[in-house]
């Protein structure tokens, strides 16, 4: 059974039943007393309301007044997700770092990219090897066997939400920082990660590397 949510309304009259009956007690909508006590009654009504949210809030998914509780304890926000994020960018981002039991395989960090809201593939690289690898492919050198890329699209869209977002957010963001940021800090620290953003190949794509390039 739901929590009962009393309003401004409700709390007014249950502060009128407990004050004195007489002539100088007046319940009237006009009366100096009834409007003095109308200025307490909202912030009992939104007291309430928080209360009954508590357990939603508490939950870091829909979390909305405790939510900077929850980025304050894991470090956030940082600047992966830039000066304004959206509210379902930073309940993502919570979700995703609670989450997070660390791992190095290609299933750990397509899984831990679509907590954050992103769909992407991974791409593995291997140095040519003579009788080994097949006619056509790269011809990469050693240092290769040290790299690997994130395939992701070219603009991730996050749309406003009713019942997610918060009024005054825009009805979409685009942006793929949070994605490079939170694998970059992700990855295993002997091997450089590179971002392909668009269809790999294709004219349209932009490859961004780590911190060196390969030959």
């Amino acid at each position: 059974m739901p929590a009962p949510n009393y309003g401004a309304a409700e709390y007014l009259r249950a502060l009128q039943a407990l004050l004195p009956r007489g002539r100088v007690w007046p319940r009237d909508p006009d009366a100096a007393q009834t409007k003095v006590l109308s200025g307490f009654t909202p912030c009992f009504a939104a007291l309430t309301t928080s209360a009954n949210y508590l357990l939603v809030d508490a939950f870091p998914p829909t979390a909305l007044e405790l939510l900077p509780e929850w980025e304050a304890t894991l470090g956030l926000p940082d600047p992966c997700a830039g000066e304004s994020p959206t509210l379902a960018q930073r309940q993502a981002q919570v979700k995703a770092r609670l989450t997070n039991t660390g791992g190095q395989s290609v299933e750990y960090f397509i899984a831990y990219a679509a907590t954050l809201g992103y769909e992407i593939t991974v791409t593995q690289f291997a140095p040519f090897r003579a009788g080994q690898s097949c006619a056509g492919a790269p011809v990469c050198s050693q240092d290769w066997a040290f790299a690997w890329r994130i395939n992701a699209p070219a603009e991730t869209i996050t749309y406003f939400t009713a019942g997610n977002s918060a009024a005054g957010q825009p009805l979409a963001v685009w942006g793929n920082a949070v994605l490079q940021c939170e694998l970059s800090k992700s990855k295993p620290a002997h091997t450089l990660l590179l971002f392909a953003y668009g269809q790999p190949g294709s004219l349209d794509s932009t490859f961004i590397l780590g911190e060196s390039a390969l030959a």
